[in-house]
């Protein structure tokens, strides 16, 4: 896989080893000025919403990126039923469409349209430079305002975690030699925020120039952001409390800025004791051997996924807040086997299960089930859709 073609899966992988957001703070006030655009003001229910409260938005992520292999390519024929799957197996009302590649974005945004979802536009090109990132974006964004004005309900986010995907924010080519010089602390924080900030504010401006819909940007949890160029605060979490109190304390604080409070972006991975690792939780495959092993003595439980989806959505509803999409949808990449060392679903956060049709072919094709957590998640989003 090319560096232009990094995944939202694989660059969750690389992304949860870092926590910068502390040492960028410091440095964001000496960022650049703001773009002043005329920003969308984002309103509550409409009329003919059913849900009176809770979250206002439920639904999960779809991932549109090239794939691995043929066999785990991008397919329309394939997406369509997923889609239709997410709409009327999972209940969703949204799905957010992340991933590279204009026209894998908008052909899967027109079919989310046709299945009735609201979406979620969030193109994420990466390791590319900035002027394509942009262009990348405009596209994306056009697309999005194209179905804005036929009556489709569609956001649009700008990117995520630019200081990862973005080449010249924090020095080195690639995400992966970016990831190393932070952990590494090479880097220089005052000058690294200031040029977040200095492309964020590109991004907004572009994003403002195509879309006249709700516009935002999905942030990490420890990312320091201008909230004040976006119409509502998109955070992916992945936070772990032993207490509902703890999530409570730990959201509170995106809402600081006043606006709308999205997590587009919460899951965990599908053996016992997942939660807690969130973003790292992946980290527990040996991708240097052929096959790819399961380094640890891990017990498979795909409960553990479906109560920690069940537990943070309840602490979303009680809150209020504007949108919650589950990460994610499927994981071609990650298949599920019989045999615990060659299970690589165990460090998916996806929630479905890609079974081969012929194991011992690398090849093969293949089908998804539902996990546990497609279930759980599936009859909390039908039961709020009920309510009078």
């Amino acid at each position: 896989m090319g560096a232009a073609q990094i995944s939202r899966a694989r660059f969750l992988q690389l992304t949860g080893a870092v926590a910068v957001g502390t040492a960028l703070s410091a440095g964001h006030a000496a960022a650049a000025g703001r773009y002043e655009g005329t920003h969308t003001k984002v309103h509550g229910r409409r009329a003919g919403d059913v849900d009176p409260g809770g979250v206002r938005y439920r639904g999960v992520v779809y991932e549109v990126g090239e794939g691995e292999t043929p066999a785990t390519a991008w397919n329309p024929a394939r997406t369509r039923a997923d889609l239709r799957a997410i709409r009327h197996e999972l209940h969703a009302d949204t799905v957010k469409i992340t991933g590279d590649g204009v026209e894998r974005l908008t052909r899967t945004a027109a079919e989310a349209a046709e299945s009735g979802l609201h979406i979620w536009l969030e193109p994420t090109l990466g390791d590319m430079p900035a002027g394509d990132i942009l262009d990348h974006l405009a596209e994306t964004g056009r697309f999005a305002e194209h179905l804005r004005r036929q009556g489709v309900r569609v956001h649009l986010n700008v990117g995520c975690e630019f200081m990862l995907f973005v080449p010249g924010i924090v020095p080195g080519a690639t995400a992966v030699e970016r990831i190393e010089n932070l952990v590494k602390g090479n880097y220089d924080p005052v000058k690294t925020a200031q040029r977040l900030h200095r492309f964020t504010t590109r991004a907004a401006a572009v994003g403002r120039s195509v879309f006249h819909g709700p516009l935002s940007y999905g942030a990490a949890q420890d990312e320091d952001v201008d909230w004040d160029l976006f119409d509502l605060v998109c955070i992916d979490y992945y936070g772990w409390f032993p207490h509902r109190a703890g999530h409570v304390r730990e959201l509170r604080r995106y809402q600081r800025d006043g606006k709308p409070l999205a997590i587009t972006e919460f899951g965990s991975c599908t053996f016992e004791g997942a939660p807690r690792l969130g973003g790292m939780a992946w980290d527990v495959v040996d991708y240097t051997t052929t096959p790819p092993r399961v380094k640890k003595e891990l017990v498979r439980s795909e409960r553990t996924q479906a109560a920690y989806l069940t537990d943070v959505l309840d602490v979303f509803e009680s809150m209020n807040l504007y949108a919650a999409m589950a990460y994610t949808f499927i994981t071609p990449d990650a298949p599920h086997r019989r045999e615990r060392q060659l299970d690589l679903d165990m460090a998916s956060y996806s929630l479905v299960k890609v079974i081969p049709d012929h194991p011992a072919d690398p090849d093969s094709a293949w089908h998804w089930e539902p996990k546990e957590s497609f279930t759980a998640l599936a009859d909390a989003y039908a039961r709020h859709r009920r309510r009078p």
